[in-house]
């Protein structure tokens, strides 16, 4: 295939208030934040976005950015302004004169499954959530059920184009690679973990394997799965006692502290922990697999024995064997909430730990309390592949990490917002009461990340700790990001709640 994606689409469009599509274009996955720009723009080649940014900038208007339109606060909801809508750039294809895959940043995660599986029978390690698109999900360093045994998306990414705005306000289209010669690799590096909306409109990423000298695209990436293994374990609520629940919650982190070596066995799969509040039901574990790993079955089982060994009550197992397609690009796979349940507040951390005994506990109290009927927690494996990258050789710098967690809740109703946030912002200040309401940088937590992005970090009513938000998320790659926001968004025209700062 040649190195442009082929004919462009139409744009820009012009969306403006007292259009009849106007109020349709407000809104992305989460409900509670609803945009009021001047106009919206979708856009569906590079060329557009650089002429829609500089006459925006010229204009003294604000440019936001979406994408997929799954950012969990709301970056790209500002008053005013330009909305650019990327959602319509979602070309896959091989660039030849690039030796690499090239993804524009509309694509859904489904979509980039089904085009490289199709065309090349190969794939990348991100998320699961098929509708999410690739433009913040890369950014931001996204990861997924192949992580602990391929990496991290960031560490495929070869090359990004970003749209900048230059000191005198011109808006042009930067090509910036991993090659150790270019110029632009700082904002290439800024592009691997980094986060979106900081340093300009990224309308392409290419992706190949680090240390390929491949020519053949079926060579350039990993090879796909071909079937998926799926299992679950399952203890009703009802049935589940605090003692039970405590030993279930340690057994996971033991679990994942013993089994989170790049390279070890249970690298090869990924696995996870859920736990909805006591009225929602059920506590589970998950894995997943590549069903032609050898042993899969027997992988998953022993996940399984290993964090039941003395709940007390027998979980329910099942395992299935799917085509690898359908589960990756399943329409909504992952999603949380149904259209009329959209509302949504997530909280996260990477734990190098598990839970201690006190977390635990109040993990307990803040899931089974008659008010928190929305509170979530989750325990997503991490590490494996991920934690052999050095920390600042990508800007993803939480590179020694067993888990994620994500505290979150989702509802429908407006007027329920200050209730169900308050709750979680509670959840999450407690369990980590010891670190000033974060997780800390330390011997357990390695701080949170960014593609869960959470304002509170930044409020002092809620991060009591004495550490910035930015060190969170980015720890001692922070200064550097703010070297490259200077260099290609000197006027900080790209910003949002959590964004780099300028030095």
């Amino acid at each position: 295939m040649s190195d442009t994606a082929g004919a462009p689409g139409f744009g820009p469009a012009t969306i403006e208030a007292g259009d009849s599509r106007y109020e349709s274009m407000l809104r992305g996955a989460n409900h509670r934040f609803v945009a009021k720009p001047d106009r919206v723009s979708v856009v569906t080649t590079t060329e557009q976005v650089v002429a829609v940014v500089g006459d925006a900038v010229a204009s003294g208007l604000r440019v936001t950015v979406r994408s997929g339109g799954h950012g969990f606060e709301g970056f790209t909801a500002a008053d005013g302004g330009v909305l650019l809508d990327m959602s319509e750039m979602t070309s896959v294809y091989f660039d030849q004169s690039r030796g690499a895959f090239a993804i524009e940043p509309g694509a859904t995660l489904g979509h980039v499954y089904r085009v490289l599986f199709k065309g090349w029978n190969v794939t990348i390690p991100g998320g699961e959530c098929s509708e999410v698109g690739v433009g913040g999900h890369f950014a931001g360093g996204g990861y997924g059920p192949l992580s602990r045994r391929l990496g991290a998306v960031v560490d495929y990414l070869y090359a990004v184009e970003v749209v900048v705005v230059d000191a005198d306000g011109t808006a042009r289209a930067v090509v910036a690679t991993r090659e150790p010669d270019d110029p632009h690799r700082d904002l290439w590096w800024a592009h691997t973990g980094g986060g979106g909306g900081n340093f300009g409109v990224v309308t392409r990423y290419w992706v190949r394997s680090p240390g390929t000298t491949a020519t053949d695209p079926a060579e350039l990436l990993p090879r796909a799965p071909s079937r998926w293994r799926i299992g679950f374990c399952l203890w009703p609520w009802e049935s589940m006692t605090e003692e039970g629940f405590t030993t279930l919650l340690r057994n996971v982190g033991d679990w994942f502290e013993a089994n989170s070596a790049p390279g070890s066995i249970h690298a090869q799969h990924s696995a996870s922990f859920y736990a909805s509040h006591r009225s929602g039901g059920a506590l589970l574990v998950q894995a997943m697999v590549d069903d032609d790993v050898p042993g899969a079955e027997d992988l998953l089982n022993a996940y399984f024995d290993a964090v039941s060994e003395g709940v007390g009550i027998e979980g329910t197992r099942v395992q299935s064997v799917k085509p690898w397609l359908y589960f990756a690009s399943y329409p909504n796979w992952g999603d949380p909430g149904t259209p009329d349940i959209r509302r949504v507040k997530i909280k996260a951390a990477y734990l190098r730990k598990g839970y201690t005994d006190p977390q635990i506990a109040t993990c307990w109290e803040h899931l089974t309390r008659e008010d928190g009927e929305k509170n979530q927690l989750i325990l997503i494996g991490y590490g494996g592949q991920v934690n052999t990258v050095d920390p600042g050789e990508t800007a993803t710098a939480q590179r020694d990490s067993v888990l994620k967690a994500a505290l979150m809740a989702v509802w429908g109703d407006e007027s329920e917002d200050d209730a169900h946030i308050t709750r979680l912002r509670e959840f999450y200040r407690d369990v980590y009461a010891e670190t000033g309401g974060v997780p800390v940088p330390g011997e357990r937590s390695d701080g949170s990340y960014i593609n869960y992005p959470d304002v509170d970090l930044a409020d002092p009513a809620w991060n009591t700790s004495g550490v910035a938000w930015s060190t969170l998320y980015y720890k001692d790659n922070y200064p550097r990001l703010r070297q490259v926001k200077l260099r290609y968004d000197p006027r900080d025209e790209f910003r949002h709640g959590l964004s780099i700062e300028l030095p």
